[in-house]
């Protein structure tokens, strides 16, 4: 395979990539960046993107992707298609292979490869993504404030996302498979406590109705194979997320669902030279503007990284 020596390898976009190849640019380091999978992470299926610093009237998420790698390049980072296929961080310098085809060796990794929101896997669900449907309440609840809406899920995140909900919504539709939650007991009395949230037992959805925008939800009792047709202007999927860490799982320490442990207040993982930053490290905040300075805590561990070494 074709070998590349670098300082500074960057393996995936979003806020927390581009970010993390902004300071590595000004601080010297010659990032290049491999886009990965999805260029541009997440946010490229987010319509409109509200709750980010410095964007006073919003802003489409696939342009604001395109501007923070606009500004990565211009401050010389080399940005790449391609996907990181295989790891081996055993040695210095690592070494990462993409596209099965060529091998990067770097002194400096920062993996940026983010979380993927799980989804319930219909039709109807991936044509009305970002038109009424979306798998982040804290991103796009807004845009419903006063309307009614559906939320599929019965953990932690639900449960959170459905008592955020229930502060700018009329109504919250939250609709759950059995006939228990798997949420923590406070979590559980909390949904349960608040007035406007109505759960649906043994449900599950039918389909999400709508040609342009969502419209409705049909909802189908798993026990009685009853169909609800419930009017809604937002359909909010719940079910949980799977960073995007499988290729690094020989080497990296992960949790128990995957996500890449740092040293708390950094971005060190257990392996010296490698850092990890964004969603596929925080399975708490998740947010475009948290990812972002994550990526700027990565960029300047691998500076100091490289200075300490003298690899500069």
């Amino acid at each position: 395979m074709e070998i590349e020596k670098v300082k500074c390898l960057i393996i995936g976009s979003g806020p927390a990539g581009y970010t993390a190849a902004i300071y590595a640019s000004r601080a010297g380091l010659n990032p290049v960046l491999y886009q990965g999978l999805q260029p541009g992470g997440q946010l490229t299926i987010t319509n409109d993107v509200e709750n980010y610093p410095g964007y006073p009237d919003g802003i489409n998420g696939p342009q604001m992707m395109e501007d923070f790698k606009r500004q990565a390049e211009r401050f010389g980072t080399d940005v790449r298609y391609g996907i990181a296929t295989a790891v081996d961080f055993s040695s210095q310098p690592h070494k990462v292979t993409i596209d099965d085809q060529k091998v990067i060796e770097a002194h400096t990794v920062i993996i940026s490869t983010g979380a993927s929101a799980k989804w319930l896997g219909m039709e109807s669900e991936a044509r009305l993504n970002g038109n009424g449907v979306s798998a982040c309440a804290v991103c796009d609840g807004f845009f419903y404030r006063g309307q009614d809406v559906a939320i599929v899920g019965a953990g932690d995140t639900a449960a959170e996302e459905a008592t955020y909900l229930s502060n700018i919504c009329n109504k919250v539709y939250m609709i759950i498979r059995r006939d228990e939650m798997r949420a923590s007991t406070i979590m559980q009395e909390r949904v349960k406590k608040t007035k406007n949230i109505e759960i649906l037992w043994n449900s599950v959805t039918d389909d999400i109705l709508g040609d342009d925008v969502v419209e409705a939800v049909r909802v189908r009792n798993v026990l009685t194979d009853e169909l609800r047709e419930i009017p809604v202007k937002g359909f909010f999927v719940a079910i949980g997320h799977k960073p995007n860490s499988d290729i690094f799982a020989e080497y990296l320490n992960l949790d128990e669902n995957g996500y890449i442990r740092t040293i708390p207040g950094t971005s060190k993982t257990n392996i010296d030279g490698v850092f990890a930053c964004g969603d596929v490290q925080d399975f708490t905040y998740r947010q475009a503007v948290t990812a972002a300075g994550s990526g700027c805590m990565a960029a300047l561990d691998a500076e100091r990284y490289m200075a300490a070494q003298d690899l500069h």
